[in-house]
């Protein structure tokens, strides 16, 4: 009998629901309500899973265990894909640029994600972390930060890596409260009321956090503001999304522990539907479906040796420390 927790597999079931399904819509911005559902849905999509990560990693050290899967989990497959999504950036638009230091598409969660737990240990000794990690969020804004090792993204969205590590049980407990349902789904909606109303006014940049405050054409204090503004709503709206979601055992509680194999793969699917006329409604569906069968066993059979590649071979024997 498996001790997971259905709750966590859950929630990353449906957070990765989230993430192609916002992908799939990017290229139907035209469309005003594709606009506010991809606004709305990046606001949080990737919070949500950078802060069930944080959660997740709290037990992350040094050891060599932890370490050797840190390369075979992230350093590997991000080599792998990073090589992948070359070849149609090569077909589909004339370009072959490689640069295992500057992330292509969406391998940039795997460089900030492969950052963000070596930093682990440091931000477990600190008295204040998260207060640390938000000034280095709102600071990383006013520098025109290069495009390697993800830097805009990894500092500007480490908050959300921080809170999961911060956070404890009894914490997630208060979100899985009956009571706590009703409170997360009027709040949801209430994201989404708002994401129909501002979409238009504020500019998509904001929720991507590639690129500095000037970049965006802002002063670096009404751009820290407006960070501040980003990083609370997303906070919001992970905690209301964490508060509705399922907290038993459901027919997509086994897909949620490998929504990295929907994660990686996923891309190649969009690239292809970026070039038909599906539709919002169609797109949406096709989200759904590409993420719910990306990550089913036959899946997992035919592309684990990218995914989660069994690298044995490459390591010597477990060493104990030196004294």
């Amino acid at each position: 009998m498996s001790d997971r927790d259905p709750y966590f597999d859950n929630a990353k079931y449906l957070a990765i629901v989230l993430v192609v399904c916002g992908h799939m819509i990017e290229d139907l911005r035209d469309d005003p309500i594709a606009h506010a559902l991809y606004f709305y849905v990046y606001v949080f999509h990737m919070p949500l899973f950078i802060t069930l990560s944080g959660y997740l990693s709290r037990n992350f050290t040094f050891s060599s265990g932890k370490a050797r899967k840190l390369i075979a989990t992230l350093a590997v497959p991000y080599v792998l894909f990073e090589l992948a999504y070359a070849v149609p950036r090569l077909l589909l638009y004339g370009k072959l640029e490689l640069s295992l230091l500057d992330p292509y598409y969406l391998t940039w969660f795997l460089m900030s994600l492969f950052l963000w737990r070596l930093s682990t240990p440091v931000w477990q000794q600190l008295r204040r972390p998260l207060a640390v990690a938000l000034g280095l969020s709102l600071l990383s804004g006013t520098s025109a930060l290069p495009d390697e090792l993800s830097m805009n993204r990894t500092l500007g969205l480490l908050p959300f890596y921080v809170l999961g590590l911060m956070l404890r049980p009894e914490h997630v407990e208060l979100l899985r409260r009956p009571s706590m349902r009703i409170v997360g789904a009027v709040t949801l909606a209430a994201g989404l009321a708002a994401a129909l109303l501002l979409h238009d006014v504020v500019p998509t940049e904001w929720i991507r956090w590639r690129h500095a405050n000037t970049a965006i054409g802002v002063d670096d204090v009404t751009g820290s503001l407006i960070r501040l503004g980003m990083l609370a709503a997303g906070a919001v709206l992970v905690a209301a999304f964490m508060a509705v979601t399922p907290r038993g055992r459901t027919w997509f509680s086994g897909l949620g522990a490998a929504t990295m194999y929907a994660y990686l793969l996923h891309g190649f699917v969009v690239k292809v539907a970026e070039h038909l006329d599906l539709g919002v409604p169609l797109s949406i569906a096709l989200g759904v479906a590409v993420a719910t069968v990306l990550c089913t066993p036959p899946v997992r059979a035919a592309f684990g040796w990218a995914v989660e590649p069994r690298m044995s071979w490459a390591f010597t024997a477990l060493r104990r420390p030196v004294r």
